[in-house]
């Protein structure tokens, strides 16, 4: 089943003249309902940090696993609650005006583009997407229908981020040259499929988990909760997890689009888990804020990253354990994550920043828990017309493209892929395959 035909039936579509008078009136509104599918880990965190603002008003509570649900109503008794996102929307269409979506990442374009096809704003956690071609369904589908949208990417709102942003603006270091990113954390898994078959827990309706993805059987500890993100048919790896992260203010600031060429130095495809040690290529067109020849490397998993000259630090110190570093024309610029400043580095010393040259856009971070609310509540304030949002879908969907580019490339090692972004495809047929997925009928 494809997407257009997934949406046509899960979802009864609300005709132009029947449009909810919540979205005829946006921008005039003093409240804002929202709805969260998906309600535990990250999901109770959106979930808490959204409702945080004195506007919302949360009517009603998704998840598969009803501890996680039950977790949630204690907390917003007045919601109402489900276990199908489908029936939800169907159900209550006429009573939201927001949806925040806080799935497994195989589940994000599903829910998203239901909502959005009736006209809601959407919220959705990062990756945006699981697939190529669902990045762009997404941001075509915001753009024709002119809709408030925002990636869950929360510290692109931080001030550290945006001052790393506004340095690289200004030319500090010149034009970046290259820029390596890394995490050592491992959300792969080099070993085999599991084999037999667990007792479905009670608590969780394994096939609404499952959703629009291959039956399979459940496995105790397997799949959920968390290690979902190691897996092919449900996560994106460490790149889509921490990645989308680490890669956000580079890309912003250089003013990057998407690549032309990918390269990922991993092992042989197992077709179940994502490698556990990954190094990424990518070489982008140039921009005004980029050498011509621009370039960069991704490195994740244990021992990340490689040493290079490039990641030589003053004073023999040692790098940050996941971060960033512009390399440029006259001198560099460190960006740990997170919750630290940008450092200056020129012919091996540190230099103080100009913070004086930058208080337009805030001063240094002092608690970085109200720091967090701020993506968040600038979602809920553009609803409300009183903002507008720094991470919409047409942003979000670039970045996760880049993204997810690196992460089907993992399925041919250490050969480079080529991408052609006018027909979305590569010039290496046999990768046109993984850039969407069949949805299967749930």
């Amino acid at each position: 089943m494809n997407k257009r035909e997934f949406l046509k039936s899960a979802a009864l579509l609300t005709s132009a003249s029947m449009l909810p008078n919540s979205i005829l009136s946006m921008g005039q509104a003093d409240r804002l309902r929202t709805v969260h599918i998906g309600v535990g880990g990250m999901g109770m965190e959106d979930l808490k940090a959204i409702a945080s603002h004195e506007a919302v008003e949360v009517v009603a509570l998704c998840d598969v696993d009803s501890k996680r649900l039950k977790a949630a109503q204690d907390m917003y008794p007045k919601a109402k609650v489900y276990t199908d996102y489908r029936k939800l929307l169907n159900e209550m269409s006429q009573e939201i005006d927001a949806v925040v979506v806080s799935t497994p990442d195989h589940t994000h374009a599903p829910a998203s583009l239901m909502a959005m096809e009736m006209d809601k704003a959407v919220y959705c956690q990062k990756p945006l997407t699981h697939h190529v071609s669902e990045a762009r369904a997404m941001d075509k589908l915001a753009k024709e229908k002119g809709l408030v949208t925002q990636m869950g990417i929360q510290v692109h709102s931080f001030y550290d981020y945006k001052l790393g942003t506004a340095l690289i603006q200004s030319g500090i270091i010149g034009k970046v040259k290259r820029v390596h990113a890394w995490s050592p954390k491992n959300w792969g898994y080099d070993g085999q499929a599991p084999k037999g078959a667990d007792p479905i827990p009670e608590h969780l309706d394994w096939n609404l988990w499952l959703g629009t993805a291959a039956k399979r059987p459940y496995k105790e500890g397997v799949y959920h909760p968390g290690n979902w993100r190691k897996l092919l048919d449900y996560g994106c790896g460490t790149l889509g997890d921490m990645g989308v992260h680490i890669f956000d203010t580079p890309y912003n600031a250089l003013a990057l689009d998407v690549p032309k060429t990918i390269k990922n130095e991993c092992r042989k495809p197992t077709g179940f888990g994502f490698p556990e040690n990954n190094i990424v290529t990518y070489q982008f067109p140039g921009t005004a804020y980029t050498t011509k020849k621009f370039k960069w490397i991704w490195y994740d998993g244990a021992g990340a990253p490689k040493n290079h000259k490039d990641l030589m630090l003053p004073n023999g110190d040692k790098l940050p354990d996941q971060g960033a570093m512009f390399v440029g024309e006259k001198g560099n610029l460190l960006l740990p994550h997170f919750m630290q400043l940008p450092k200056h580095i020129v012919n091996n010393q540190y230099l103080d920043l100009p913070l004086e040259d930058f208080k337009n856009i805030g001063s240094p971070t002092e608690d970085y828990g109200k720091e967090s609310q701020k993506h968040y509540h600038e979602f809920v304030d553009t609803c409300l017309g009183k903002a507008e949002c720094s991470a919409p879908f047409s942003y979000a969907a670039r970045l996760t493209e880049t993204i997810l580019l690196g992460v089907v490339a993992g399925r041919f090692p250490n050969k480079k892929m080529h991408w052609d972004s006018a027909n979305a495809r590569f010039k290496e047929e046999e990768a046109n395959q993984y850039l969407s997925g069949d949805y299967r009928d749930f």
